[in-house]
């Protein structure tokens, strides 16, 4: 798939972004999740928005694939016993200088409104830039994320939690390493009976690997994820989100219960919630075909 590629530079940080589709298409913001580069994005969910005369752009998240890394290494033990103690948590940033990195790859593309499609962590980053700058905001879209900060009650089961923390802690892994543990956590978080071991999906973890094999430290994973544990929830915050918002969420969802999202839609003004009974976290294309003619409707009902 065809598609433009550059950094954005604003304040010292470096966000890489890729900018598919025609440039006189529509376009749509795509904020990714904790510890995802920008090529972790579904090629049949870029595809499907490339087809319907839609320009996605996707970026790598600060401390994420080829962006700007931070030093800071993160006492994970310290960070988790201040979570669990709501006492606050020092972070390099949070969630809001991460919002303001997605409005600047807007300002350097010179975009004025896109529309905002975010999944997990990316849903949290864009429901700040909906609240924060509704000028700039045709639509939003909510995949498998929360309003709220993630804890025991509406966030990740036990076995999600022991994989997030023993990848916070690793450090310069090698190819394989990273395949057994991509292996594991798509069978955890993907669609049940999925078959994750296949030459495809090997073949895009070594490409993904070899993205960032020249990128040593291995903490931005963990620096992201205290990002989240830091920043305050925003249940306050989303009432006052203007856009026409779709909440997507899987009823089994491993990562972000989908109690979550029915938060979201009694406090988000205009907003729809679809729930799939066989979705996880992730968005196969078996479940892109539940949604994806909805999605439609919400982007053209929406249109500037």
């Amino acid at each position: 798939m065809k598609y433009r590629e550059g950094i954005a530079k604003k304040d010292g940080v470096e966000i890489m972004y890729r900018d598919y589709g025609a440039e006189s298409s529509t376009p749509i913001l795509m904020v990714h999740g904790l510890g995802a580069q920008l090529v972790h994005w579904p090629p049949h969910l870029i595809g499907f928005l490339v087809s319907n005369n839609y320009r996605p752009i996707t970026f790598d998240n600060r401390d994420s694939g080829l962006s700007t890394r931070f030093k800071e290494k993160p006492s994970l033990l310290m960070g988790y016993v201040r979570y669990f103690l709501r006492l606050p948590i020092k972070t390099e940033y949070n969630l809001n200088d991460m919002a303001k990195d997605g409005t600047n790859i807007l300002n350097y593309l010179s975009i004025d409104k896109a529309h905002i499609i975010g999944t997990s962590m990316g849903g949290m980053i864009s429901q700040i830039i909906c609240a924060k700058y509704p000028h700039r905001v045709s639509s939003l879209t909510l995949i498998a994320s929360t309003a709220s900060v993630p804890g025991p009650l509406n966030g990740a089961s036990k076995e999600v939690r022991t994989m997030m923390l023993e990848r916070s802690q690793l450090v310069d892994p090698s190819m394989e390493e990273v395949y057994q543990r991509e292996l594991k956590w798509v069978g955890l978080i993907g669609m049940e009976n999925r078959k994750v071991d296949t030459s495809e999906f090997r073949e895009d973890t070594i490409n993904n690997y070899n993205r960032v094999k020249d990128i040593k430290d291995g903490f931005g994973y963990a620096r992201q994820l205290f990002a989240i544990l830091s920043s305050k929830n925003r249940l306050r915050k989303i009432r006052s989100i203007k856009a026409k918002t779709l909440i997507i969420h899987g009823k089994q969802d491993p990562v972000l219960n989908v109690k979550n999202s029915y938060v979201m839609n009694s406090l988000i003004p205009k907003s729809e919630l679809i729930v799939i009974d066989n979705m996880r976290h992730l968005i196969e294309e078996e479940i892109l075909e539940q949604f994806k003619d909805r999605l439609l409707k919400h982007l053209a009902e929406s249109h500037f």
